[in-house]
């Protein structure tokens, strides 16, 4: 308990950075997920190998690489400056939203495809008929998955420790300037985790109850 109430100063506002880098990124990953779902079953070829060639690479690269490039390559560009804090949330943004779109696409492969012909015939467009009957019963479909890529993304949070974010995950090197036991202070960035977790996780249960799926 030593460690926790001696380094406050820590645990406080680089949980809250940590805190603030979830709810930012995703929400950021579950619009552009969405985006790219919608692309991944367009009837238009061209957006369909747009979506299909960015979640493959994406997925099939690793997080910390993708911060590599947004924090070190993307600055050479010279196109727009942007702060370690910034750069972790596109980087994350850019990571996760490949994985959401996959779940999001399951969900709307679990849409009956009546019911996207019976919007079409009523006049509706590609857009309206996403939009108004299939991504609403798509995403109700899914949230236990959705949920666990967002308990990944917490997870995934503290990489950017390794790239000058000051947020949980940066805590232990600070433990380590000061001389405090690393051990225990890892043990209550543990147990912050799994608090946030749980709170996600009470999420999950309470939007399955209001969205249950009749089957």
């Amino acid at each position: 308990m030593d460690v926790l109430l001696d380094n406050l100063d820590l645990y406080g506002p680089f949980f809250l950075t940590t805190i603030k880098l979830f709810l930012i990124s995703a929400v950021a990953s579950l619009i552009f997920g969405t985006f790219l779902a919608m692309l991944r079953v367009s009837p238009v070829p061209v957006f369909r190998v747009i979506g299909t060639t960015y979640v493959t690479i994406v997925r099939n690269t690793p997080l910390t690489l993708v911060f590599v490039f947004f924090v070190f390559a993307y600055p050479l560009l010279q196109i727009l400056d942007l702060s370690y804090f910034v750069a972790a949330v596109v980087s994350l943004t850019a990571y996760t939203s490949a994985f959401i779109c996959e779940v999001v696409r399951s969900g709307i492969n679990t849409v009956p495809v009546g019911q996207a012909e019976a919007a079409r015939a009523l006049g509706l467009s590609f857009t309206q008929v996403l939009g108004q009957v299939v991504l609403p019963q798509a995403i109700r479909s899914v949230v236990p998955p959705l949920v666990s890529m967002l308990i990944a993304l917490l997870k995934n949070t503290t990489i950017a420790a390794g790239f000058s974010v000051a947020e949980a995950g940066a805590i232990r090197q600070y433990l380590s300037e000061r001389g405090d036991n690393q051990l225990i202070g890892l043990l209550w960035v543990a147990l912050g985790f799994i608090i946030l977790v749980a709170v996600l996780s009470l999420v999950q249960r309470s939007l399955e109850k209001r969205w249950s799926v009749a089957r």
